[in-house]
């Protein structure tokens, strides 16, 4: 069975940094594309971030442009989320997701398998 499990998420203060960590187990990822998206409390989930299996691209939503690094460790079968200079309009839910296939997607109907989240809380 498939699973993706976040963690490194918490409580930061405005202008601090998280890194965020998902860990794919059941299946090997290293030649599928994936994906950071958050959910904000009465907000729809959102792009954040994509990578391709190689780590050679890795587009941002304009909101993360500057601020925040996707990245992956294919030995590992892990994606990381590295977020600075954060805002208080990051606080969200930010959830992993994966493809089946190498294609990137900015879209979240596009992903096929998903993790539980992890809250990520920035304080003003």
């Amino acid at each position: 069975q498939v699973q993706l499990v976040e963690s490194g998420g918490g409580l930061v203060q405005a202008g601090g940094s998280l890194r965020l960590s998902c860990a794919a187990s059941g299946r090997t990822f290293s030649r599928n594309a994936m994906g950071w998206f958050r959910q904000a409390p009465g907000k729809e989930r959102e792009f954040v971030a994509a990578i391709n299996w190689s780590g050679t691209s890795t587009p941002y939503a304009d909101s993360a442009k500057g601020r925040f690094t996707i990245s992956r460790d294919n030995a590992k079968n892990t994606v990381y989320l590295q977020m600075n200079s954060m805002k208080p309009e990051d606080t969200a839910v930010y959830y992993c997701a994966a493809r089946r296939v190498s294609i990137i997607s900015l879209w979240l109907d596009d992903y096929d398998y998903w993790g539980q989240g992890t809250q990520v809380t920035v304080s003003s």
